[in-house]
């Protein structure tokens, strides 16, 4: 493959890793959207959350660290669970937020380097197409993002009844969900 193509081509993994293949991803990014449906507040949420994902998955590509499958898989589950829950609980972005949204994204950065450790990245254009994975994940994200405000949050955020009607019926099954992937994963992944 080209420059080019290869560029194109980890791109479109990138964004393919969360649509429509990243389930657990969309709902971690939907339950960051519902805590504060400002579009900046979660874009600059998503922004660190990428960047913490970028330099855990960069480590991990470059053998620096050894993710563990059996650990992180159930600990990102947790941190879908524990993102919808508080949104349940809290009715707006606390200070420390940005940094667990880091420490997630460190956590979820190691699941991407799971799965993009069976693909590999070429020796000749490792960062180049660690970048481009990257940006395509970030794109996913945006897209997103992007999907929820203009379906439900821009229609309804600034509605009385839109945490009482949207959030918490929404955080409640994406909380269910997250549960149960935290539960199944411990049990059964080897």
């Amino acid at each position: 493959m080209s420059y080019f193509e290869t560029l194109i081509y980890y791109l479109q993994l990138g964004f393919s890793h969360v649509i429509p293949l990243g389930f657990d991803h969309i709902l971690f990014i939907i339950s960051l959207f519902f805590l504060s449906s400002n579009r900046r507040t979660v874009l600059i949420q998503c922004s660190v959350f990428t960047l913490a994902h970028s330099l855990s998955l960069g480590l991990a590509a470059a053998g620096f660290i050894m993710p563990n499958a059996t650990i992180i898989e159930p600990l990102i589950a947790a941190s879908i669970l524990f993102t919808a829950v508080e949104n349940i609980l809290h009715n707006k972005l606390n200070p420390w937020r940005i940094f667990l949204i880091f420490g997630f994204g460190f956590i979820h950065g190691m699941g991407f380097a799971n799965a993009l450790k069976e693909i590999g990245l070429p020796k000749n254009q490792f960062l180049s197409s660690l970048l481009s994975f990257n940006l395509g994940v970030e794109l996913g994200q945006i897209t997103v993002i992007l999907s929820v405000y203009f379906l439900i949050g821009k229609w309804f955020s600034n509605k009385y009844w839109y945490k009482e009607r949207v959030v918490y019926p929404i955080s409640s099954l994406i909380g269910c969900i997250a549960l149960y992937w935290t539960i199944e994963r411990i049990l059964f992944i080897n």
